[in-house]
């Protein structure tokens, strides 16, 4: 990860082709494209990759939550329970919509816990939405029977998970809703884009029509198509989604080689008794995009990361500190701190997040640090990295 590193003949050829016939929207002017549809490809490749009946590519990560989540007919007031530990786009997907955004404590998947989640739940609860970072995933067993109880939207982000699978299905297609981002620092990367996963037929055809300005998508002349109720424009272009369909077909290779890279760093971390890894829950296997680590507390934490850069092992991330992935920095959600007016539901449901700790969560996220896995290293690299790792970790440790 990200698959930018081995960029090729593959994803030129796919954006040759959409230069070559010159069009670069995914809608209309059928008789321009050479047989050339290459958004419509990559939404069948996805589907049979990921094992949905349908997926819908759009221009973002963050614009598929926001779809999904219109898709359901999640919108104002209702409250959609996230994690601590996620990417800012989480929250802000579900307040473009109007929702209110429920944050609650992980547990050591570094993923949602199903008690906290229960926890949470309220009657204006409308939605739960699991974020499998760092390559891995929340127990999911776990998160359906709460969702089937309450009759609440199971939505997976597997943003950062992409080619992970639980109990043979892969990341995405286990909820009603699956989200996806294929933007320039994803394992499958179009540059920007992102994909709505579902197999429910009705929250398929909303995304397909709500991302598209509400057009309804039937027949062969865009000019004459309906608008059965109001969208937005979260369209994909033709050049991100070549980008994206190359990617996607070697999404096997990717996973495979960090794999390997990952298990060479994890057996050389194994080697120090204060190290423990994440938890995986039982059945699941991870896209290897990540090796996630816990230290015995925060102080070493700290200390190791500092430790580990100064030795030139990049990419190794203390997410207590850091201001995108965490809650702890999030100030400007905590203040509401907008351009523009926030709704009072949204303004009343979030005053919970002046009083509100998560020392569960700063137990597990204070100790942790998440190494990337690249796609382009060397193994002699690999090796070479583990050795500096231990010694780095191991100095810290003994200091």
């Amino acid at each position: 990860m990200p698959g930018f590193e081995l960029f090729g003949d593959k994803e030129r050829k796919e954006l040759n082709d959409v230069l070559d016939n010159g069009i670069l929207m995914r809608y209309g002017f059928d008789g321009m494209r050479k047989g050339h549809w290459k958004a419509k490809d990559l939404e069948k490749t996805l589907e049979s990759k990921l094992q949905v009946k349908h997926a819908q590519v759009v221009s973002s990560g963050t614009a598929a939550v926001s779809v999904a989540m219109a898709a359901a007919g999640i919108g104002s007031g209702d409250e959609v329970i996230m994690p601590t530990f996620t990417f800012v786009a989480s929250f802000e997907a579900i307040m473009m919509l109007g929702a209110v955004p429920v944050l609650v404590d992980i547990d050591n998947t570094l993923t949602l816990d199903p008690k906290a989640v229960e926890a949470a739940i309220t009657p204006k609860t409308k939605a739960i939405m699991p974020v499998h970072m760092c390559g891995s995933m929340a127990n999911m067993d776990a998160l359906q029977a709460i969702c089937k109880k309450h009759n609440l939207i199971l939505i997976e982000d597997s943003s950062q998970a992409t080619g992970a699978t639980y109990k043979g299905k892969p990341l995405g297609s286990i909820g009603d809703l699956g989200c996806l981002s294929l933007d320039f620092v994803k394992i499958i990367t179009a540059g920007e884009g992102g994909a709505v996963l579902t197999n429910n037929e009705k929250f398929y055809t909303n995304s397909d029509h709500f991302s598209d300005h509400g057009h309804d998508h039937k027949g062969n002349d865009r000019g004459a198509e309906t608008h059965p109720f109001l969208g937005y424009n979260f369209r994909i272009s033709e050049l991100h989604a070549a980008v994206g369909l190359a990617q996607l077909r070697r999404l096997d290779e990717f996973v495979a080689i960090q794999k390997k890279n990952y298990s060479i760093l994890r057996e050389a971390l194994s080697t120090i008794p204060e190290i423990t890894f994440r938890t995986v829950p039982e059945g699941g296997e991870e896209s290897y995009s990540f090796l996630s680590f816990f230290l015995p507390d925060l102080d070493i934490a700290r200390k190791a990361s500092k430790v580990l850069k100064d030795s030139g092992v990049d990419a190794c991330f203390h997410y207590y500190d850091n201001n995108w992935h965490y809650i702890r920095k999030w100030n400007h959600l905590k203040d509401i701190k907008s351009l523009y007016p926030i709704s009072s539901e949204v303004k009343s449901g979030l005053k919970y997040l002046q009083t509100k700790t998560f020392e569960q969560s700063d137990h597990y996220i204070a100790r942790n640090i998440s190494c990337l896995i690249k796609l382009s290293w060397t193994e002699e690299q690999v090796r070479e990295r583990a050795q500096l790792m231990v010694h780095a970790i191991t100095s810290t440790l003994n200091k």
